[in-house]
């Protein structure tokens, strides 16, 4: 089986959880099936074939140099008897694929834009393009997968004209022998965490969908023994970026221990600062999966995560972690949760521990592979 699987991020451009999976699945489908990926970026080698924008839209709207790189990859697709897109910045391509050779078009709905529209702030009238090509592709798609059964919910809710028998679920996955605990304190020590002070951990990028301006309202009010450690980069706009700082300087000038890591460190590293979290905190506004928890609960470490889209999913309410409704008194009811995570170290351990045993047996990618390539086939015997 030919597979394209079409991607804007692929190692070593990888800075967000859609290429996070998209570089595992790869992994895992090289030995199902003869996969070409296809992604962005200059060069192609071992069956990875990268597409540049073009130079004639160096100065244009993202969207549309988005649309140049589908049309690229879109004219490499003449080989493959499937196409496999993820996130809007591919599903053209995948949807032009199918048009342009007759071959199906699986597609993957990481998020939704309908549900982004805080991405006006980021793309102006590009959101109307993405939004658009979002929506094409997925209305025609061959078979839509929902990283969660709650975002199955949304997909269906802001396409109806989409067949509910074209959407499945398959969860996202974590590879437990690579995220796992890690004795070491290297890092720690070289980033000057105060070993003596458990820390409260978040990683992601500065968007508005993360949630981050919540959470650095949410700490000023957590135990003042708490160091707080933030691995958070590429934000979205000038906006954003601007309000992180400021709420930045703020909490770093009314309490100490506040730690922030703007640029994106070596996948061994942030296992070791998982690992020795007190609290791994997920205060995402919207979240299809949220597979950052499950890196955190492969490393043992208890979660705090917001009750929203497919994390309650992943994060089990009281056994692997606290999960808080994303409702008025949110930042509130985020520090109450924090905070009551940071004061029993024991149940945090229980829950670290309760969280590995559920990623490892519920979250492996072999099992994600499988389910796809399974996907792929009823997919290409429909004809």
């Amino acid at each position: 089986m030919r597979v394209g699987l079409l991607t804007r991020e692929y190692p070593p451009d990888v800075y967000g959880g859609a290429g996070v999976h998209v570089e595992f699945l790869a992994r895992e489908l090289r030995s199902l099936t003869d996969l070409d990926v296809h992604c962005w970026g200059e060069g192609a080698a071992g069956g990875v074939v990268r597409h540049r924008p073009w130079s004639a839209l160096d100065t244009a709207n993202d969207a549309l140099r988005t649309f140049s790189v589908d049309l690229s990859i879109a004219a490499a697709l003449q080989d493959r008897e499937l196409v496999h897109s993820h996130t809007w910045y591919a599903n053209l391509a995948g949807h032009l694929g199918k048009l342009l050779y007759g071959i199906p078009h699986v597609l993957t709905a990481h998020s939704l834009e309908p549900l982004r529209p805080w991405k006006a702030e980021q793309l102006g009238g590009g959101y109307t393009l993405s939004s658009w090509a979002e929506r094409t592709a997925t209305e025609a798609a061959d078979a839509v997968i929902a990283v969660s059964g709650a975002m199955r919910e949304d997909i269906l809710r802001c396409y109806p004209a989409l067949d509910p028998a074209r959407v499945h679920v398959v969860h996202n996955g974590i590879d437990t022998s690579l995220y796992r605990p890690d004795p070491g304190t290297d890092v720690l020590a070289r980033l000057g965490l105060d070993p003596n002070r458990p820390y409260v951990l978040f990683v992601g990028r500065i968007t508005r969908q993360k949630g981050v301006p919540h959470l650095l309202r949410a700490v000023r009010h957590i135990d003042p023994e708490a160091q707080l450690v933030l691995c958070a980069g590429a934000p979205d706009t000038p906006g954003i970026d601007r309000e992180f700082r400021g709420l930045y300087a703020e909490l770093s000038g009314i309490r100490q221990g506040v730690h922030w890591i703007p640029k994106m460190l070596p996948r061994p590293e942030v296992i070791q600062l998982l690992t020795h979290a007190a609290v791994f905190v997920c205060p995402s506004v919207y979240e299809p999966l949220g597979i950052v928890n499950l890196e955190a609960m492969a490393c043992g470490t208890a979660v705090v995560a917001s009750r929203t889209g497919g994390i309650p999913e992943v994060v089990d309410d009281g056994r692997t972690g606290l999960l808080v409704d994303v409702d008025d008194d949110f930042e509130e009811h985020l520090a109450r949760a924090l905070d009551a995570v940071l004061a029993d170290p024991v149940a945090a351990e229980r829950m670290g521990e309760a969280g590995r045993e559920r990623a490892v047996r519920e979250f492996g990618w072999d099992t994600v592979a499988r389910r796809t390539v399974r996907l792929y086939e009823k997919v290409l015997a429909q004809g």
